[in-house]
């Protein structure tokens, strides 16, 4: 998942602040969702659960408030399609902020956590990690259809 955020960067670096921004956001997002699990339960994992669950709320935040809607509105400049296939994402996006949503609520704090609590927590990360996965490689193509081409034809 790291390798290809920091591919992501190297493709569509300097497009961009707000996708810049963003996505040296996604990078901070994973370098903390990888380093959970490694987290000792006594010392630091109310910690930095909060932490992440910050970091990950922020990147849903400014992925539909402010990334978003700045790629429609370049796409929206053209009469070339891209913006209609890039609509029929966001119905494939919704589920993992759903989802995203609901480790939040259930894991930005995890006090004097039970094992079964921590059972729960190890197994909802790796469905959160495999979610995340497909919303980013949704939001490149997103990123690709709307910001790139259009980018393009800009300098054409």
């Amino acid at each position: 998942m790291l390798e290809k955020c920091q591919g992501a960067q190297e493709r569509w670096g300097g497009v961009s602040e707000i996708i810049d921004a963003w996505l040296e956001g996604r990078q901070v997002l994973i370098s903390q969702f990888v380093s959970l699990p490694a987290q000792s339960i006594a010392h630091g994992l109310n910690e930095r659960l909060s932490l992440f669950c910050d970091l990950l709320m922020d990147y849903l935040s400014s992925g539909h408030f402010e990334v978003y809607e700045q790629l429609l509105r370049e796409g929206g400049e053209f009469q070339d399609g891209s913006l209609e296939e890039a609509q029929q994402l966001f119905p494939l996006i919704q589920p993992t902020t759903d989802q995203a949503l609901d480790f939040n609520d259930r894991f930005s704090s995890m006090n004097d956590p039970s094992v079964q609590e921590i059972r729960e927590f190890a197994e909802q990360l790796s469905l959160l990690g495999e979610a995340l996965e497909s919303r980013f490689s949704l939001e490149d193509k997103m990123i690709e259809l709307l910001h790139l081409t259009h980018s393009e034809n800009k300098a054409s």
